[in-house]
């Protein structure tokens, strides 16, 4: 299958079944995003990192170099840049045999707890704060990784498509990335590394489907100086869930992007939540409306998205009212757990995970970040919750190389 390798030995314990060891090869990485647990400050974040990760990692891969996709607001960073505290972070990963080799730098502010929805938006690439919050991810990642390394950053889609309409023109957008280009390689160079930043298409973001995504970052190339750079350290985080909510075919898109060379930051792996609209799946789609986050829902025919509304709660209401065209199918941002279906009626579009890997392993080389990201654990109802976030996060690990074994990964 090319230049990636999973290895794993095939090891009972407890009911994760084969998850004892794990390893993989050719510069190839699998974390999940430790965004699904809460943290502000950096207290909060690193408590949670010794509460939580070190119990996944001891499920998962309790004698193996464990892989970390870290989540970091914008007060968080501001912390662990200092020399001390990104010092003893090291040292600890360094005793727990861990490693960064991604940061989660969608959300700026605070993720849990408290009302996200379009905020997670905010500020975008139209400001300075955006800016200047990323290439502070870049200079700590940097001291995280050794020489010769590569790491990536995740970030929004520019803008949310509601924000536009107060601006003249993007060319501030197109600026402030360029900016963030140029300090991405300066960072990059004294110890060789390969950094990149991956733009993160979602529903209603201001590039949200492929199309859109390949025309923003050709708007990109038109705008800047130095194309070389930008396409080096400039490219696309692919969220499995958000293109599946935008009834996308994976492999598809996958090839647009290696065809038009822009590059592949990060696969995110994860899955929307999915319905046929009738009146009882309907009902059992009010389960999943929550006052944290933004489940924005597209409605499809015949495979086609003919509609999207911005929230669950209003496309329940105006489908209450008459307000929505006649569809076969509604799939709704909300990550759902890759392991478990969300039942009663409701689907998933795990399909779309699987068609990732498998477009992967027949372009293993284009890609070599895989983040599992099913931030969602406080807000699932009840029937998908595991006892445990950490028995969630390691049966979401059981489930992914499973899938990968399956999909003909090498294993020995």
């Amino acid at each position: 299958w090319g230049e990636i390798r999973v290895y794993l030995v095939l090891v009972k314990v407890d009911s994760y079944g084969f998850l004892n060891h794990m390893k993989l090869t050719h510069n190839a990485h699998l974390a999940y995003c430790t965004n699904v647990h809460r943290g502000n400050s950096w207290a909060e974040t690193f408590d949670s990192l010794k509460k939580y990760v070190l119990q996944v990692r001891k499920m998962v891969a309790p004698e193996k170099r464990f892989a970390i996709g870290l989540r970091l607001g914008a007060d968080s960073a501001v912390e662990l840049s200092e020399n001390q505290k990104i010092h003893a972070f090291r040292k600890w990963m360094d005793e727990n045999n861990s490693y960064v080799f991604t940061i989660n730098g969608f959300p700026y502010g605070n993720f849990h707890g408290m009302r996200v929805k379009e905020q997670v938006y905010r500020p975008d690439w139209m400001t300075q704060d955006r800016l200047d919050y990323t290439i502070l991810l870049f200079s700590i990642l940097e001291k995280l990784l050794n020489t010769n390394e590569e790491g990536s950053v995740s970030t929004l889609p520019g803008s949310f498509k509601e924000f536009l309409h107060d601006y003249k023109n993007f060319d501030n957008i197109f600026k402030n990335i360029q900016s963030c280009a140029l300090e991405i390689e300066r960072i990059a160079k004294p110890k060789n590394l390969d950094l990149h930043l991956g733009m993160e298409p979602e529903p209603l973001g201001m590039f949200e489907t492929t199309e859109e995504t390949l025309n923003f970052f050709n708007q990109l190339f038109e705008f800047g100086n130095d194309v070389e750079i930008l396409r080096k350290t400039i490219g696309v985080n692919y969220d499995c869930c958000h293109l599946a909510v935008e009834f996308e075919d994976a492999k598809e898109g996958l090839n647009k992007y290696l065809q038009s060379g822009i590059r592949l930051s990060k696969l995110h792996l994860s899955s929307a939540l999915t319905a046929k609209p009738s009146p009882k799946n309907l009902h059992a789609l009010k389960n999943f409306v929550e006052p944290v986050y933004l489940h924005q829902v597209s409605l499809g025919k015949s495979g086609k998205c003919i509609d999207r509304i911005k929230d669950l709660d209003l496309a329940l209401e105006n489908h209450s009212a008459g307000n929505l065209p006649q569809s076969d199918e509604w799939r709704v941002h909300f990550h759902v757990p890759l392991h478990a279906s969300p039942g009663h009626g409701l689907g998933d579009t795990r399909q779309h995970v699987l068609d990732t890997l498998s477009w992967l392993s027949e372009n293993p080389n284009a890609c070599r970040h895989l983040e599992m990201e099913t931030y969602t654990w406080e807000v699932l109802p009840d029937n998908l919750h595991a006892t445990t976030v950490v028995e969630q996060v390691a049966l979401e690990y059981e489930w992914t190389l499973k899938q990968m074994y399956d999909l003909g990964f090498q294993v020995q």
